[in-house]
């Protein structure tokens, strides 16, 4: 497959699974990473050879960023296609992962390569194909009121001229991605029932933030 699928009947049945703790990829996103460990080099060798497609995810235990063996995966990831790769000389990769659509973990597979690999669902998520699918629900200007004050509160400056030509799901989606939240933080909302439910966790994680005065807001 060489274009971005437009359904989840164009998704494959069975991706490359890359376990990265605080890892977050949304639909019509972008998430770069850095890639050497040999495991993961040869995964995206794989991928590069198929339909480019490898499943963000991120581990049950936090406590190691990309866990070894068979450790228990979350149950929502993010299919990524590789839009984007470049090899150095060191045998590394950088690639750029762009995200199609959230998915189900169904079943791990029993595999004799180094990467996992599982059948994924993604049809419980066919809104993700739509990029601006939800945009209406969205309170937008309180969503901007949320950057400024948060700008404000973390000491740096935002584009706005770039901001304001930004369509709401991509606006909302790339605030979720770069904000600096933990692994729990970042599942709750990728697993976001809606576009609105997605923007208002995160207004609600960035105000209690700035009323505990620099704390990252936890999710019990």
């Amino acid at each position: 497959m060489r274009t971005r699928p437009i359904s989840a009947d164009e998704l494959p049945n069975s991706v490359p699974v890359f376990p990265l703790s605080g890892a977050l990829l949304l639909p019509f996103s972008h998430r770069p990473l850095n890639i050497f460990e040999p495991r993961y080099i040869e995964m995206v060798d794989h991928a590069l050879a198929g339909d480019r497609m490898i499943g963000l995810i991120q581990p049950e235990d936090t406590s190691e960023e990309s866990p070894r063996g068979r450790a228990p995966l979350q149950k929502i990831g993010t299919v990524g296609r590789l839009s984007h790769w470049e090899e150095n000389g060191e045998g590394r990769y950088f690639i750029i992962l762009d995200g199609i659509s959230r998915f189900t973990l169904v079943q791990e597979l029993t595999v004799m390569t180094p990467f996992r690999q599982a059948v994924i669902d993604a049809k419980p998520f066919a809104h993700d194909f739509t990029r601006a699918h939800g945009e209406d629900k969205v309170d937008r200007q309180r969503f901007l009121k949320m950057m400024k004050d948060y700008a404000e509160f973390a000491n740096f400056e935002l584009n706005w001229d770039e901001i304001n030509k930004t369509g709401t799901a991509d606006l909302v989606n790339f605030a979720c991605m770069v904000s600096p939240y933990g692994a729990k933080e970042k599942q709750v909302l990728l697993e976001a029932r809606s576009l609105e439910d997605r923007a208002e966790t995160l207004i609600a994680l960035a105000e209690f933030e700035m009323a505990k005065g620099g704390t990252s807001a936890p999710l019990n």
